[in-house]
């Protein structure tokens, strides 16, 4: 009963997004069906240049910005693969992300955020599982290729804290293994894609640079 409640659950799903491929190589979430989109930032990735705060590595990124008045605006540096909030002038907040990869670049440009869901869902990219045992049948499934068979079901890839700011492309949390990996997205560890979401209301900056 609990995979029919996630075919329900699905179906009744209006809006989706398409900039994130799962990622088999990751071992996290058993409920995901062994791969995990919020794993965060691996702290050992080589060539990483780390973030510092107050002298120490927060290699997850770090948030100043409670208490601190002032407009939101976020800055996306594709070549740095980092996102740094600010308010007014005033940097408060910075990230380590994982932007598109070669052939789905994150485009360069000036947007705002359009769209908030806490709980979105990928509407290309997931596994497919079997309802009866939940075992995964396929753990990189794309709608465009892979349909379920009898008795199996498409669970789309969970895309959290998701802000859309350029068409299908948004902020949302996921997995970072330390450079471009997306479709377009532009992922966060988890903790920090919830602190940029709470902070960041519809129609916020959104500079890609």
């Amino acid at each position: 009963m609990k995979y029919l409640s996630v075919v329900a659950t699905l179906a009744s799903a209006l809006l989706f997004s398409s900039c994130y491929p799962y990622d088999p190589y990751y071992k996290g979430s058993s409920n995901y069906g062994g791969s995990s989109y919020l794993s965060g930032f691996d702290q050992t990735q080589a060539g990483q240049v780390p973030i510092k705060h107050n002298g120490q590595v927060a290699a997850q990124g770090y948030w100043d910005g409670d208490g601190v008045s002032g407009s939101p605006k976020i800055r996306i540096n594709l070549n740095d693969q980092r996102a740094y909030y600010f308010k007014d002038n005033t940097l408060v907040g910075v990230t380590p992300i994982s932007t598109g990869t070669d052939g789905h670049g994150t485009p360069r440009g000036r947007f705002k955020v359009t769209q908030k869901e806490a709980n979105h869902e990928s509407s290309l990219y997931g596994v497919i599982k079997d309802v009866a045992t939940g075992q995964t049948i396929i753990s990189d499934a794309d709608t465009r290729r892979d349909k379920p068979g009898q008795g199996e079901v498409f669970v789309h890839a969970p895309m959290p804290n998701f802000m859309r700011f350029n068409g299908a492309i948004g902020m949302h949390a996921g997995f970072l293994p330390g450079y471009p990996a997306s479709h377009g997205c532009v992922r966060m560890p988890a903790n920090m894609a919830k602190t940029f979401f709470d902070n960041s209301p519809h129609g916020t900056p959104v500079i890609v640079e």
